[in-house]
C-alpha cells in the first residue's frame, strides 16, 4: 500500500506506525469529475493541517487523540485526470485496510471517491448500510453522459448494495428523476438530519454501517469551502451532534469528502472537517490498551 502514498503533514496526535495502529486515516485528493468550483484535492492535506489548531482532547466525549492509536498514511498518489484509474488505486487501498482489520477514516476529494470505498466495504460487509450525509442527491444514472461522477456516487451504491440500505439525510437539491428514485428507491430525509436519524440508528442495530458525509450538508454559513454550496443546510452544530449520536452504531468506516480550501481562506470548513474527524476516532474506536 506504501507504494500508493504520499505522507506530509499527518493529523495532530496521529502515531507513526501504521502496524500498530487501529485507525488510518487516508487522503484522496481527486477533484476530476468536479462540475462547478475544483479544489477539493488539496482538502485532506489542508484539514491535517488546521487539525493543529484545535485541541487533542474533546469536550463532547471527554476523550483524548493521545490516548488512541491512530496512523495518517498520507494522500494517495493518483494518475491526475485517469478517473478509471484512480477509482481502482482507491479500492485497492480500501482493500488493504479491512484485511488488516483497521478502521479507516478518508478524506476527499470529491465525493466520487466514496464509490471504490463503499464497494470494497460491501465486498466485506454483505449486510452493510449506508449512512450518506450531503445538500445533494446525487442518484443521477450519468452526468453529461459521464457515469463515473460525484454526481452519480450513490446512485452507483445503490445499484450495488440495494437503494433500501442507504439512507440520505439533509437532502435539498437534486433534479426531478433524482428525488423520484429516492422517493422510491432509498431512504430519503429531505432537509433533515437529527430527527430521522435517532430513529435510523434504532433500526439498524448491530448492522455494519459506512458513514459517506459530504461537508456541504453543512449551510455554507458554517462551510463555504466546499465544490457546490447549496443553502438551507445545517450548522456545524448539528453535523457534530449526528456524528457523535452514531457512536453506538456498528460503524467499520467512514469518509468525509468535498472540502475546498480555495473556496474557504478562513479555513472554517477544513477546522469543522477535523473537528468531525477528531470526534469520529474518539467515538468509533477503542482506546490504546493498557
Amino acid at each position: 500500500m506504501q507504494d500508493f502514498l504520499e505522507r506530509l503533514t499527518g493529523f495532530i496526535a496521529s502515531t507513526e506506525s501504521y502496524e500498530e495502529a487501529d485507525t488510518v486515516i487516508i487522503g484522496i485528493p481527486m477533484d476530476f469529475t468536479v462540475s462547478f468550483r475544483p479544489g477539493t484535492r488539496t482538502g485532506p492535506q489542508q484539514i491535517r493541517t488546521v487539525s493543529f489548531g484545535i485541541e487533542e482532547y474533546s469536550f463532547y466525549t471527554n476523550k483524548d487523540l493521545r490516548d488512541f492509536a491512530f496512523f495518517d498514511g498520507g494522500d494517495i498518489a493518483l494518475p491526475f485526470g485517469n478517473v478509471t484509474k484512480s477509482l481502482d488505486i482507491i479500492e485497492q487501498v480500501a482493500n488493504k485496510i479491512i484485511k488488516d482489520n483497521k478502521f479507516g477514516i478518508y478524506l476527499g476529494g470529491e465525493h466520487l471517491v466514496s464509490w471504490p470505498l463503499i464497494k470494497a466495504y460491501s465486498d466485506k460487509y454483505t449486510d452493510l448500510a449506508v449512512l450518506h450525509f450531503d445538500a445533494h442527491a446525487d442518484l443521477r444514472e450519468n452526468y453529461i453522459g459521464e457515469v463515473n461522477s460525484h454526481a452519480t456516487v450513490i446512485r452507483k451504491v445503490c445499484e450495488k448494495i440495494g437503494g433500501k440500505n442507504v439512507y440520505q439525510f439533509g437532502i435539498r437539491s437534486g433534479d426531478k428523476l433524482e428525488y423520484d428514485y429516492g422517493q422510491k428507491h432509498t431512504n430519503m430525509f429531505v432537509n433533515q438530519i437529527l430527527e430521522p436519524l435517532e430513529n435510523v440508528i434504532k433500526i439498524l442495530g448491530e448492522r455494519p454501517v459506512y458513514i459517506t458525509l459530504d461537508i456541504d450538508v453543512v449551510d455554507p454559513a458554517f462551510a463555504p469551502g466546499t465544490g457546490t454550496p447549496e443553502p438551507g443546510g445545517c450548522t456545524s452544530r448539528e453535523i457534530i451532534e449526528a456524528v457523535l449520536a452514531m457512536g453506538i452504531l456498528n460503524i467499520v468506516g467512514m469518509d468525509i469528502v468535498e472540502v475546498s480550501p480555495i473556496n474557504d481562506p478562513s479555513d472554517r470548513t477544513a477546522i469543522l472537517a477535523a473537528k468531525l474527524v477528531r470526534e469520529a476516532i474518539l467515538s468509533y474506536t477503542k482506546p490504546k490498551k493498557g
